[in-house]
C-alpha cells in the first residue's frame, strides 16, 4: 500500500523558504505553510511528551501523516495513505536520533513523506540537499564566501554552512533527496556526521557538533539509471524503511483522486467528479502492465521499461483534467488521457511501443465499456 494523498490550501502566510512571497503566491508552498493550520491546532492539542527541540510529540506527527480529527473539531487531513506501522516506525527512527532512510520505486511519495516528517517535526522543511550525480560535497559539508576567505583568509565569518551543518547546529531535521544518486565518495561524507555527529572544518581547526533534535533523512531508490550503490558503511548508519506502491486499486484510485484534486485546486482547474471512470481506467492500465498481468489473473503481459508509478498515474490525470478544462467541456474523457498515457507507458520508442501495442488489441479491445477509451488511446497511438 502506500504513496501520498494530500489537500494543500490557499492559506497566504510567509515561512521558512518563502522569501518575501506569500503561501498563496506560492506555485508549491512549503508543507509547514500549506498546512499551518493544522500544525498549529495539533501542537495546541497535543500534550504528550516531546524530545528536545521538536514542534510535536511523535503521535501528533504520525497524525499530522495519517490523518484524524482533533478534540476541537479540527480535522488533519491525511498526507500519507498507507500502512499506520510505517509511519510509525520513521517517526520513532527519528525520535531515536538514528538516520532515517525512505527507500522505494520512484512515485512511493519518499519526497512527500521526507518533507512532512520535517514540517511536523522541526517546522522547516527547507534543510535540503538535492541529490543529482554532480553533487559536490560542499553541499553536505559546508562551502566559502571566496571574496572574504581571499580578503581575511579562513575564518567563521567566510564560512557558508550548507544545511545539514545548519541542521547540526540548530538541531533541526535536514533532508537529503536522491541520495543514491549522488556519487558514492560523497556519499560517504555524512558517515562520519551520523556516526559521530559531528562535522570537522580541518580548515578552522574546529569541528561543529550536533546539538540535540538534530536528524537527518534521506530517500533513495534502486530502480532509476544513474544510481550509485550505498557503501555498507553508511547504510548501516540508517534506519531503512520500504514505501511500498498501493497494494490495492482502490487505494491508489483514492490517491490519484486527492493529489489531483489538490493540485488541480492549485491551478485553478475544475475538479473531476465526473472523471472517477478515468482515473479507474489510468490506474488500472498502470496496474496491469506494472504487474505483468490482467487484473482477473487470466492473461500475462509483457511489461514497459518504465516504472508506471502512482505519481506518473497523478501527472497523467491531471494533464488531462487541464486539456478538458481548456480545450473541452471541463469533463475529464478518454481522450483527455490518452496522450499522457502513452507518453507514460512508451519510454523506449522500439521496445515499449510493441508492449502497448499488444496490450490495447489484447486487453483494452475487449474489455466492456472501453470502447471510447480503446478509440482514443488507438488514434494518439497511430
Amino acid at each position: 500500500m502506500t504513496t501520498s494523498a494530500t489537500t494543500e490550501d490557499d492559506r497566504a502566510g510567509t515561512g521558512p523558504g518563502t522569501g518575501s512571497g506569500t503561501g498563496a503566491d506560492a506555485l508549491r508552498p512549503h508543507a509547514e505553510d500549506a498546512f499551518a493550520h493544522e500544525l498549529e491546532a495539533l501542537a495546541a492539542a497535543d500534550d504528550r511528551p516531546r524530545p528536545e527541540r521538536w514542534r510535536l510529540s511523535p503521535w501528533a506527527v504520525a497524525t499530522y501523516l495519517l490523518g484524524g480529527t482533533l478534540p476541537d473539531g479540527t480535522v488533519v487531513t491525511p498526507k500519507y495513505v498507507g500502512p499506520r506501522r510505517i509511519v510509525e516506525v520513521a517517526v520513532t527512527t527519528l525520535a531515536t536520533d538514528r538516520a532515517l532512510l525512505l527507500l522505494g520505486v520512484p512515485g512511493t511519495a519518499k519526497t512527500w513523506v521526507s518533507e512532512h516528517l520535517a514540517a511536523a517535526v522541526s517546522g522547516d522543511s527547507t534543510l535540503l540537499v538535492q541529490g543529482t550525480a554532480g553533487t559536490p560535497e560542499e553541499a553536505i559539508r559546508y562551502g566559502w564566501n571566496y571574496a572574504r576567505l581571499l580578503a581575511h583568509g579562513p575564518s567563521r565569518d567566510a564560512l557558508v554552512p550548507g544545511p545539514v551543518m545548519r541542521a547540526m547546529a540548530e538541531g533541526m531535521t535536514a533532508r537529503v533527496e536522491e541520495l543514491t544518486r549522488i556519487p558514492a565518495d560523497v556519499q560517504d561524507t555524512l558517515i562520519t556526521i551520523l556516526s559521530e555527529k559531528t562535522l570537522p572544518v580541518p580548515e578552522l581547526g574546529q569541528e561543529v557538533q550536533a546539538v540535540r533534535g538534530f536528524n537527518l533523512i534521506a530517500t533513495a531508490n534502486d530502480r532509476d539509471r544513474g544510481v550509485n550503490d550505498l557503501s555498507s558503511a553508511l547504510r548501516r548508519r540508517f534506519n531503512t524503511v520500504v514505501l511500498p506502491l498501493p497494494e490495492t486499486p482502490e487505494a491508489e484510485v483514492d490517491i490519484v483522486s486527492r493529489r489531483v484534486d489538490q493540485i488541480g485546486r492549485s491551478l485553478d482547474l475544475p475538479g473531476a467528479p465526473e472523471g472517477t471512470d478515468e482515473i479507474r481506467r489510468v490506474v488500472t492500465v498502470f496496474r496491469e502492465l506494472r504487474d505483468g498481468v490482467t487484473a482477473d489473473g487470466r492473461t500475462r503481459l509483457k511489461s514497459p521499461s518504465g516504472t508506471l508509478s502512482t505519481a506518473e498515474a497523478i501527472s497523467v490525470v491531471t494533464g488531462g483534467l487541464a486539456l478538458a478544462a481548456h480545450f473541452g467541456d471541463g469533463v475529464l474523457r478518454p481522450a483527455d488521457v490518452a496522450a499522457g498515457l502513452l507518453g507514460a507507458v512508451v519510454r523506449d520508442p522500439a521496445a515499449d511501443r510493441v508492449v502497448w501495442q499488444e496490450y490495447l488489441e489484447t486487453v483494452v479491445r475487449e474489455r466492456d465499456g472501453w470502447k471510447d477509451f480503446y478509440r482514443a488511446c488507438r488514434e494518439v497511438s497511430a
